[in-house]
């Protein structure tokens, strides 16, 4: 499936990493296991997405919430370890998260005002802008804003630079 968000990475582990204020990524071993993203010349940790949905609907369910978040986490390609949501009592609106794996989704949702706060972070192989559209289709959203940000970015380095 193809979005707009993020573009195709290759993700490699690693078992040792050797730290110098080198101002590139420490990482030489090519066997590795902390699931950064290795993309072109550089690599980072993951992809963290901050999306609001305005004109949102179904935002005080805390059923509904939970199949979405389980929806969005299988779309995007994530494991999940946890949910945990808070229905706030007597004016409504919920706060959350999936506690994943690949790190995380969470949520804040203003039902009165019709919007919620979702902000979804995931490393390795994860797709979370794949989430985007099982949240636009779980809260009919009128307007939906999505920034992305690229979190740990660095160059890689060559072995002699380490």
């Amino acid at each position: 499936m193809t979005n707009k968000y993020l573009t195709e990475t290759n993700v490699i582990q690693t078992d040792e990493l050797s730290f110098k204020d080198t101002g590139c990524s420490a990482v030489v071993v090519e066997n590795r296991k902390d699931f950064f993203i290795r993309q072109n010349d550089y690599e980072y940790a993951g992809v963290h997405l901050i999306i609001d949905l305005f004109g949102a609907s179904n935002l005080d369910s805390l059923e509904h919430m939970e199949e979405a978040l389980r929806e969005a986490v299988n779309a995007a390609g994530a494991t999940l370890l946890h949910i945990h949501l808070h229905h706030f009592t007597p004016n409504g609106g919920i706060s959350g998260v999936a506690v994943l794996a690949e790190s995380h989704i969470s949520v804040h949702t203003w039902p009165e005002r019709q919007f919620a706060a979702f902000d979804v972070f995931m490393c390795g192989d994860a797709r979370p802008a794949d989430a985007v559209p099982v949240l636009e289709q779980f809260f009919s959203p009128s307007r939906v804003d999505v920034k992305e940000y690229i979190r740990g970015k660095m160059p890689l380095c060559s072995k002699e630079s380490v």
